[in-house]
């Protein structure tokens, strides 16, 4: 007999399995836009860069680090991204794609309750977003923790709104280090990342204990472990 308790709580960051990295990126030009930096300089290249390094980050401290903490420009840039997200994500569409749903499904059928954490805010997401996630239990935005990834916070802020009562039950699913980075912080028991080749070798480095290509072998991983 063991005393390791079964998973109970999967949470599943939005960043990596719902939302293009795409429009978000759309968003984020659009915002460091108002502050000056347009496509084709060298200050919009290496902001893009560091987008890219900070995805999955809360949008306000990417922009308070990009800004070199002048509060006035990052709270600028935070509010037009805040505008700019759900416009693009309309413009292009959301839809949360049939493998992940039915991940979903399967850990919902398994007994496990869901957690989808995004660092956007409620504003950013917008009704049509949080609309399309009906089917988790729980949808956690980064104005819902006092801290965002890669901090522990969103993980254990999850766990007390679905009365998880151990972090070992908990398994944390993320395609971003940062992701990955939080539910080691938090002591979950599963940290599955979810990539391949150089991205995957950053999930192990960041604490992944699994690294999945694909979320549909999810189900199939928390029933082994």
């Amino acid at each position: 007999m063991t005393d390791t308790p079964p998973i109970s709580l999967v949470c599943l960051d939005l960043a990596s399995i719902v939302i293009d990295s795409s429009i978000v990126e759309r968003a984020f030009a659009e915002a460091i836009a108002t502050q000056g930096i347009v496509t084709g300089t060298q200050d919009y290249a290496r902001s893009m860069v560091r987008f890219d390094r900070s995805y999955g980050r809360p949008p306000d401290a990417v922009f308070r680090d990009l800004f070199d903490r002048d509060e006035s420009r990052a709270q600028a840039a935070s509010l037009a991204f805040e505008q700019s997200f759900p416009a693009a994500a309309q413009r292009f569409g959301l839809e949360v794609p049939s493998d992940v749903a039915d991940a979903i499904g399967k850990v919902a059928g398994a007994g496990a309750k869901t957690c989808l954490l995004t660092m956007l805010s409620r504003r950013s997401c917008g009704r049509e977003l949080l609309g399309l996630l009906r089917a988790a239990d729980l949808v956690l935005c980064g104005d819902d923790t006092p801290r965002g990834f890669p901090w522990p916070d969103p993980v254990f802020i999850a766990m007390l709104r679905v009365g998880a009562a151990d972090v070992r039950e908990v398994a944390v699913v993320s395609a971003t280090p940062d992701g990955v980075l939080s539910g080691y912080r938090a002591g979950a028991r599963i940290l599955v990342g979810l990539g391949s080749g150089r991205r995957a070798a950053a999930l192990r480095e960041a604490g992944a204990t699994h690294v999945l290509d694909r979320i549909t072998a999810l189900s199939d991983l928390l029933a082994e472990v």
